[in-house]
Parts: structure tokens; sequence; C-alpha cells
């Protein structure tokens, strides 16, 4: 029997056990649980779009959201943020967004295959299908690279660093310093999980 690829069906049938599922144009890709590091940055990303979003009331931002762009493209970011406009049309039913919400950020997770699904499948997909700004966050480099929109396509413009601050045209007034993503992380740390 040929597999014409994976479907978002194929993980109603995977079991609970703490990993996580993504399906990028038919592929699956497992991810294990990851590092304290990582979710803590996770948590750092949240809390700074979050409490922008509450201030200005302009969208939401969630960690790791159903995001179905279709039967073989079913992804959970690590975070996301959406307009509350956008987020209307986009939530569906079953809770997922189905429609690119404004703002994708990846955590980045060691490995080549990891890097290889945020810095191309990934990045490809989110293209695709309208994100406007997608943030790979390193906490092990403790850098920001930023793809913002040109035309179709998501392309690199900028990677920060601690000493810098994170800004974008696509949250007016939203300002963190990148230092503060990483402010409880003990510096040397393993390049491994």
């Amino acid at each position: 029997m040929q597999n014409d690829g994976w479907t978002s069906a194929d993980l109603e049938h995977f079991p609970e056990n703490g990993h996580r599922y993504e399906i990028i144009d038919g592929d699956l890709f497992v991810s294990k649980q990851p590092h304290w590091h990582h979710q803590y940055t996770c948590t750092q990303v949240s809390t700074f779009l979050g409490v922008w979003s509450m201030q200005t009331g302009l969208g939401q931002t969630t960690q790791a959201p159903g995001l179905l762009f279709g039967e073989q493209d079913d992804v959970a970011p690590d975070v996301v943020w959406i307009s509350l406009e956008r987020r209307g049309t986009a939530l569906g039913p079953d809770g997922k967004l189905h429609a690119a919400p404004e703002l994708v950020v990846e955590v980045a997770s060691p490995g080549s295959a990891s890097q290889e699904r945020d810095r191309k499948r990934k990045l490809a997909l989110y293209s695709r299908r309208g994100v406007r700004e997608y943030w790979i966050v390193d906490w092990r480099l403790r850098n920001v690279e930023v793809y913002r929109r040109k035309r179709k396509q998501l392309c690199l413009i900028e990677t920060l660093h601690p000493r810098d601050t994170l800004k974008t045209p696509l949250l007016p007034g939203f300002a963190c310093a990148v230092s503060d993503l990483f402010d409880r992380i003990p510096l040397g740390q393993p390049k491994a999980n």
C-alpha cells in the first residue's frame, strides 16, 4: 500500500506520550520533550508578547497552539501572536487555527534535524501560508533571528544579540531586550539535551 503522506487524521491515532507530532508537506516530524531552558524561553517570549497584547488590546499570544493549514500541514509552533481580527476567522470550532497568525516563534532545539525543520521546512511553510513575521529564538546562542515578509516570502532581516532590543513594525510600541529572554539561563550551558 502506497502512503501519499501523513495527514492530520493520522495524528489522532498517536499515543499521548509527551512527544510532539507535526506534519509538514505530508512528512511526519516527532520531537521529544524539550529542555527546561527551551520551555523557559518560550514562556519569556509569550510573557512579553502577552503583556504588550493586554496593554494594547490588539491580539493574543499562546504557546504551542494547533496550527492546521491543511490535512498535510499540521504543526504546533512554540509561540504565536494573532490579532483579534484575524483570530475571529482563523480559529475553528476544533480549537485550532486554520489560517496563519501574524507572528510565529520557534525556539531552536539542538540537532541537525531540528535545525533543518525550523530553518527550512517551517520557514517555507510559514512563507507559503502567509505568516507576516517569524522569529527563531536560540537560548544556547542567545540570539533571535527575525524573518519578515518581503513580497511573498519570509526573509532574514536581522539577527539580534543580548545587547539588542527586539522591536517590530508588526507590533507598534513592542520592545523587549533580547537579554531578558535568557535572563535566568546560566551561561555555558551544554550544546545538547
